[in-house]
């Protein structure tokens, strides 16, 4: 039902679709792989006394206007270092001048704060609040780190933060096990992808192992040999690294081993770089790629008119969005400087 003021005010419709004093907005973070939403309405200022008058100390508030503010957490968090389940919460506050109590209630479909009930709180926590420059609409930010997120409500001079933590690593091992379950389990890379994952993060290597094999055995590749020579030389079995290690240099694909011997050279192992470069040509001299390799090594070694020599035949054949960079090569060689520096 519609309501008319005894002015030209209009009051707010609960029914229909017009414009609100206090607009509906929304925010959204990911950390990880968890999604943290904030959904609210935003009352205005408007010159107005807000705290101790329009709210009031002490009390629970709505902690925004209209129906329930509400967070959501796609993953079980913590808040201020307390527990709390994945799920929507009705969101609500107490404000006083020195600390304030931030509410998450089981409820998350009431009007504003006034069916709250306290035996319906899923979490309390106690948080300081903390001077702001004047926020006229009120909002809701979420600043996030790796693992956690600071959710801030602004509004007039105050704002007040509490701060949700993730075990990232945990919630994703477990989304891993579903995931491995669906479509990616019949490929490759998916396989391989996990396997990645918890060999970045060096987390549950016995599992990353497990993943990489059930790679290589859906497709012998490269790159999930590789996969899993790193996990077994993160494991201490350097002699089944090596292993791994020879079998994919044996099956890389000569671009493969040209990229290969770049990560040699950037983990500081110049010799092994420059041998992979030199056997590459060898056998596989009419490719592009392979003289630039070449190229290097002969500046590695001084010997700037073949490396010139090489170059220019890289250039030759090179893909058109190549040759700049095979074109700035030429000239640091020309000029006797090596390149590889």
């Amino acid at each position: 039902m519609v309501l008319l003021a005894t002015s030209t005010s209009f009051a707010q419709s609960t029914q229909l679709n017009i414009p609100r004093d206090s607009q509906r907005a929304s925010v959204t973070q990911r950390v990880g792989i968890t999604d943290i939403t904030v959904k609210y309405h935003r009352p205005l200022v408007k010159g107005r006394t807000i705290w101790g008058k329009v709210v009031p100390y002490g009390q629970v508030w709505r902690a925004g206007a209209n129906e329930n503010t509400t967070v959501t957490f796609t993953d079980a968090v913590s808040i201020d270092g307390k527990p709390l389940e994945k799920g929507t919460y009705g969101l609500h506050m107490i404000p006083n001048q020195d600390q304030w109590t931030v509410i998450f209630s089981k409820v998350n479909t009431a009007w504003g704060s006034f069916t709250y009930k306290e035996s319906e709180d899923a979490l309390r926590v106690n948080v300081k609040p903390q001077a702001t420059e004047l926020q006229e609409a009120l909002s809701y930010t979420i600043e996030p780190t790796e693992d956690s997120a600071t959710v801030t409500m602004r509004w007039e001079k105050v704002a007040v933060p509490f701060k949700v933590s993730l075990d990232v690593n945990k919630i994703v091992d477990a989304s891993l096990k579903d995931q491995m379950r669906g479509l990616p389990q019949y490929t490759w890379d998916g396989w391989d992808d996990a396997a990645n994952y918890l060999l970045a993060h060096k987390t549950n290597l016995e599992e990353a192992l497990e993943y990489s094999n059930r790679s290589v055995g859906s497709e012998p590749r490269y790159e999930n040999y590789n996969t899993k020579s790193q996990i077994l030389e993160a494991m201490g079995k350097k002699d089944e690294a090596k292993i791994a290690h020879d079998k994919a240099v044996e099956i890389a694909t000569p671009i493969q081993l040209h990229q290969y011997a770049f990560a040699l050279k950037g983990q500081k192992k110049d010799a092994e770089a420059y041998a992979v470069w030199k056997k590459n040509f060898q056998q596989h001299p009419d490719m592009w790629f392979t003289h630039s390799g070449m190229a290097r090594v002969y500046s590695a070694q001084g010997d700037f008119d073949n490396a010139v020599k090489e170059m220019k035949l890289a250039e030759a054949s090179a893909p058109e969005q190549n040759k700049v960079f095979i074109q700035g090569a030429i000239k640091r060689l020309e000029a006797k400087d090596d390149i590889n520096k």
